[in-house]
């Protein structure tokens, strides 16, 4: 699951009182490289996850010693570490149990937010991450507890930053998020996520004390952008551009998307969106936005600070309308009967919603990142992420606003 750095958001930090719809584990880059990642399990982890593989899957995981039990690191999320538990070739499975699962454990971050919001984030997400597996949305749920869940290991690659910008694949993630966008959850229907998210953020950022020399002089520098007073415009402005309310996944990245392996080359359904930590009822703005974003970065730079951007790489016009056009066609909201004018505006009014959403991208991973660098002991350049972010906010605000 991989986000900024380290796993798909890699360690999102974690959203304390966010709607309870939206935990904060993700992860949110694409998987490390391997020089980083190559780490055994501890033997107090791969004890922990044994217990959990034995008394959730049952069946032959009960007939194993902790001696056999397979388990080795897929990556470290920013909020979410990952290990592939497996049973051992010679012992047969003796049911409908799977023979390898994914244990997502929960980070630090989120641990924190557990204890002071109780389990209430947890159930909804687990609600959530279950549904979404019985409409074959998302990977099937095997077992959930406090510390994390076991999920359904997909035989898959994740994408890589370039190839979201293939025009196959970009099609497809339209056609995937316009489905997630259809779906009708049993959470909290108010937008309250992205500000509320924010807000919070913006609070703790506010009454942070960095030491690091490195850190204060990077962190006064984004301290002078004004950034409370730059919230206010940020609001205002999205306050001004219709977006509709819809069930979004927050943060889909190429990270966040699995190329399954298929035995079916011509197969047109390749992909599936994981990690839906951060999902949530939200402006459908923000995961436009947010997505074309994403072309932006690439989190799997092998060298300080472990991602590169380059904003050249956000999507131009005709690579938005070709996103646009798959996930209108797959929502049916063009009509037979709507003319080449009406088509015309439509997608002129997507192209405005997504490309003003993708400030409020940038300013919440800005703040987001600003955060981690206080907090998340993963290598990654967190504080010039944030500076790359707000950077990116400022130049497209004079495209976008």
């Amino acid at each position: 699951t991989g986000r900024k750095a380290g796993g798909g958001k890699g360690t999102h930090l974690g959203r304390d009182a966010s709607p309870p719809q939206g935990t904060p584990s993700g992860t949110r880059t694409p998987d490390p490289p391997e020089s980083r990642t190559v780490v055994q399990p501890t033997a107090d982890t791969k004890a922990r996850a044994f217990a959990w593989c034995r008394d959730f899957l049952s069946g032959a995981w009960r007939d194993i010693s902790l001696e056999e039990f397979q388990i080795s690191i897929v990556s470290g999320g920013l909020s979410n570490l990952l290990y592939l538990c497996s049973l051992p070739d010679n012992v047969p499975a003796m049911g409908d149990e799977p023979r390898q699962v994914l244990l997502r454990v929960y980070g630090a971050i989120l641990q924190v937010q557990l204890i002071s919001q109780g389990v209430d984030s947890l159930v909804l997400e687990s609600v959530m991450f279950a549904i979404l597996a019985e409409r074959l949305l998302g990977p099937r749920l095997y077992g959930i507890f406090p510390e994390g869940r076991l999920e359904q290991y997909l035989p898959s690659k994740r994408l890589r930053t370039e190839q979201l910008r293939v025009p196959e694949l970009s099609a497809e993630i339209a056609v995937k998020l316009a489905r997630f966008h259809r779906m009708v959850m049993p959470f909290n229907k108010e937008p309250k996520w992205l500000f509320g998210t924010i807000d919070r953020y913006m609070d703790q950022i506010l009454k942070l004390k960095f030491v690091r020399e490195a850190h204060v002089k990077k962190f006064n520098k984004l301290m002078k952008y004004n950034l409370p007073e730059e919230l206010e415009n940020l609001r205002a402005l999205l306050a001004a551009t219709p977006s509709p309310v819809v069930f979004c996944h927050n943060d889909v990245q190429e990270g966040n998307i699995l190329m399954l392996d298929s035995r079916n080359p011509t197969s047109t359904d390749k992909l599936m969106l994981i990690d839906f930590e951060y999902s949530s009822y939200n402006y459908r703005g923000f995961d436009f936005g947010n997505h074309f974003c994403e072309w932006v970065y690439d989190y799997t730079y092998e060298q300080w600070p472990f991602f590169k951007a380059n904003l050249e790489n956000y999507p131009n016009r005709q690579q938005q309308l070709h996103f646009f056009r798959n996930y209108l066609l797959e929502n049916k909201e063009y009509s037979e009967n709507c003319t080449q004018e009406e088509q015309s505006q439509i997608e002129k009014a997507m192209i405005l919603e997504a490309n003003r959403f993708a400030l409020a991208s940038h300013f919440f991973w800005g703040l987001w990142s600003i955060i981690q660098a206080k907090i998340s002991t993963i290598e990654f350049g967190y504080m010039d992420y944030a500076h790359s972010r707000f950077d990116a906010y400022f130049k497209q605000k004079k495209l976008f606003a």
